[in-house]
């Protein structure tokens, strides 16, 4: 009788163990999809920001064709296609990912920039004027100043960049792009003043320290600024600022520094000694 009282104790406790392990094995289930998803989205992440923007092209357009439904392989493909230098050939992706229901304002903002790099302002400002005013971003707010700048919208521009600047931690570049709407206003000291905050932020932005030289020239201030430069840079820097002197007439003044640019540089300085021989043989002609 005992034993007969055992059966159905033993046959509860198989099927709750049977249960214990069909519950167990979806449990692990369901993990290993959500560690495949997390990797999935690094790998995303990776190819987009740290991989060889042609690599990441490649990648993404083997997501897009095991999965033609996705829209984070679309939205891999376009960003990469535009890192890639190939800003046109993802407009036509980014429109696939607006068509698709989970896009997002973002989305829109980056298909913006791409629409930009292509040269089409009027479609890359429609594009914006589409997002609501809520979406506030860094992204955002600096293609918008872009735009301003274009329209010649000083006061948009002007308001457009300092509002994106607060909205970065990284604002160097913003910085050199306000500086440059400034140099290209004529308001030469305001934009030397926003390339100096560039560099504090950036102390290697190039692009910054050529546009602070060019600023200085405008002004007649033919000495380079204290700011950090390589032996190289300092050659090119003098080379940029002969250059704006001779084209203001300060000949005399772009040919020494033509000199001292050739002097400084640690290796031979084609492109500046090529400029020095084409002015010494006009001076000569005339």
């Amino acid at each position: 009788m005992r034993q007969m009282m055992l059966l159905p104790l033993i046959f509860s406790g198989a099927w709750l163990l049977s249960a214990c392990g069909e519950r167990s094995d979806a449990q692990v289930s369901r993990a290993m999809e959500s560690v495949a998803a997390v990797d999935q989205e690094n790998m995303q992440e990776i190819m987009l920001s740290a991989a060889d923007p042609a690599e990441a092209v490649s990648y993404f357009q083997g997501a897009v064709e095991r999965n033609p439904d996705s829209i984070s392989a679309k939205r891999g493909l376009a960003r990469s296609l535009v890192r890639a230098g190939g800003a046109a050939e993802s407009i036509p992706v980014w429109r696939q990912v607006m068509e698709h229901p989970d896009s997002t304002n973002e989305d829109r903002v980056f298909m913006a920039e791409a629409l930009l790099r292509d040269n089409k302002w009027d479609e890359a400002e429609a594009a914006l004027n589409a997002i609501p005013p809520t979406h506030e971003t860094f992204h955002r707010y600096r293609l918008e100043a872009m735009i301003a700048d274009n329209n010649k919208q000083w006061d948009k521009a002007d308001h457009f960049y300092e509002t994106a600047i607060g909205l970065t931690t990284r604002p160097a570049g913003v910085y050199n792009n306000w500086g440059y709407s400034r140099l290209s206003r004529g308001q030469h000291q305001q934009a030397e003043r926003l390339f100096a905050q560039a560099l504090r932020h950036d102390p290697t932005l190039f692009t910054a320290k050529t546009n602070m030289v060019l600023a200085r020239a405008a002004q007649n201030q033919y000495s380079l600024p204290l700011i950090e430069m390589s032996q190289t840079e300092r050659a090119m820097l003098l080379h940029t600022m002969a250059i704006a002197a001779i084209r203001k007439g300060d000949v005399s003044i772009g040919q020494g520094l033509l000199v001292e640019a050739i002097d400084t540089h640690p290796q031979h300085f084609e492109e500046a000694v090529r400029a020095l021989r084409a002015l010494e043989g006009n001076v000569r002609a005339g």
